[in-house]
């Protein structure tokens, strides 16, 4: 594995944590969780229209093209928005170490059962004993985190 998509990896997660903050303060200011989200959302949005113009190589894809693709392909924005207004919601009920530590057993046990299946695209990975060890593991590394 390439050392630098680790670190990237890594700095994705102290970003996360630092957006969950970040939003919930947000929320604090207006004294409304959607119109956080939809601020930070806002300038997601200008950032990416701005890469996409400095950076774009590619054609702009046609009406056609976009009628082709399947509908579910079309749920990442809904998952997204899903996750930061919960994560706004609850960040400060939770704790940041509690709320992440949740968010990753999940992410993993829900990332062990996709790699498995192959599900959205991605390679078949089976669940071995080592990465179901590993997934005990980390919830038992859940439960201390959130009883202590």
């Amino acid at each position: 594995m390439n050392w630098i998509f680790l670190f990237i990896a890594f700095l994705l997660g102290v970003a996360n944590t630092a957006q969950s903050g970040i939003n919930s303060q947000l929320r604090v200011s207006l004294n409304n969780p959607i119109l956080a989200a939809i601020l930070s959302f806002m300038s997601g949005l200008i950032v990416l229209i701005g890469a996409y113009a400095l950076f774009n190589q590619s054609a702009i894809p046609t009406l056609d093209s976009f009628r082709q693709i399947t509908w579910w392909k079309f749920t990442g924005g809904l998952l997204g928005a899903f996750y930061v207004v919960s994560v706004i919601f609850i960040v400060q009920d939770l704790g940041p170490a509690n709320m992440l530590c949740l968010i990753v057993a999940g992410q993993l046990i829900s990332a062990l059962i996709i790699d498995h299946y192959g599900w959205l695209g991605f390679s078949v990975h089976a669940i071995n004993l080592p990465r179901v060890l590993g997934s005990v593991l980390l919830i038992l590394g859940v439960y201390l985190i959130l009883k202590y």
